[in-house]
């Protein structure tokens, strides 16, 4: 066990895995000798060479079809798509080839590809590279969308990811890659998809949340906390499917939520939730689903960010509001 950021967790997790399973191809833009635009390759292709790692063209319409024939192949490929905007250049190979290929063969093929990318703001980035494009993506029936909020997630959700037997878009927030530490163990390990994390139980409040925003309720908890308010945590580390058995079994047990996101509030993920909670709890809710999300607008340049993105003062005024209603 050793303390490491999201960008080792991530390395460290590549490297293993892509030793144990020689399947796994690992494939993108300045992703082998310069090891990607954030290290997180970093030492894989001094390690296992340019026939398992390997540069491509800046086209990431090309990246994503090579993803599907090698999958089509017999590999298990892992293509990086540098910042998740960058995917809109790829969305038929991704959305109309590879989250339908399973279907299209009747069950009897399926397509192994994990998809990496990054998204998220705080870290000033410019146009397209901090979107959060996951509900777009999250309405693709076959695509698997994993969103680890810290370093020990991030390991075992990728080892997951890449062993699971369809595609999964693994989405790397930005703010996190080096943000956040966490002890994770030296060993490969796996973290079951499709199943949230209880952070911490609480019995007046439950906050559903995923990504940058898991760190942005914690802190609003320990405020909320000195107030006699009890929080329950839900982290969904799978955004989609999301667990669906897990918050309502704490959202009948609080009476009251709360769902947290980055991302614009039309857009994202937060809406198809809240009307989960609506549909299948309606009578277990004692007050108005309560929801915390960016502004309907384009992501800002970089000097906007402070002012747009959603902070933990947002989440604490989203709990006292649904508490009080």
């Amino acid at each position: 066990m050793a303390e490491k950021n999201m960008v080792q967790a991530i390395n460290e997790a590549l490297l293993q895995e892509m030793k144990r399973d020689e399947r796994t191809l690992l494939f993108g833009e300045d992703v082998g000798i310069n090891g990607g635009v954030f290290r997180a390759t970093d030492k894989i292709h001094e390690e296992l060479g340019d026939k398992r790692i390997f540069d491509t063209p800046l086209a990431e319409s090309g990246i994503m079809g090579m993803a599907l024939g090698l999958a089509i192949g017999g590999f298990r490929p892992i293509p990086e798509i540098q910042f998740s905007g960058f995917t809109m250049e790829a969305i038929d190979g991704l959305c109309g080839q590879l989250a339908r290929h399973r279907y299209r063969l009747g069950g009897t093929g399926s397509a192994p590809v994990t998809i990496r990318s990054t998204f998220g703001g705080g870290v000033g980035t410019p146009e397209l590279h901090s979107d959060n494009l996951e509900g777009l993506f999250g309405q693709t029936p076959g695509l698997r969308i994993v969103i680890p909020s810290g370093p020990y997630d991030a390991k075992g959700l990728l080892v997951s990811s890449i062993r699971n037997n369809d595609p999964v878009y693994f989405l790397e927030h930005l703010k996190l890659y080096r943000s956040i530490k966490e002890d994770v163990p030296e060993e490969l390990y796996t973290i079951e998809l499709d199943k949230a994390n209880i952070i911490q139980e609480g019995t007046d409040i439950t906050i559903v949340t995923y990504g940058s925003m898991v760190h942005e309720s914690k802190k609003a908890i320990k405020t909320l906390e000195k107030e006699g308010i009890s929080v329950e945590l839900i982290d969904l580390r799978t955004v989609v499917p999301f667990d669906t058995d897990t918050i309502l079994e704490s959202v009948r047990k609080t009476g009251h939520a709360v769902v947290v996101q980055e991302a614009q509030r039309m857009t994202g993920l937060a809406n198809h939730i809240m009307a989960e909670i609506s549909e299948l709890a309606m009578y277990d809710l004692e007050a108005p689903i309560g929801r915390v999300a960016a502004p309907d607008s384009h992501f800002p340049f970089g000097a906007a960010e402070g002012v747009w993105l959603p902070t933990s003062k947002d989440v604490e005024a989203a709990v006292r509001r649904t508490l009080t209603e």
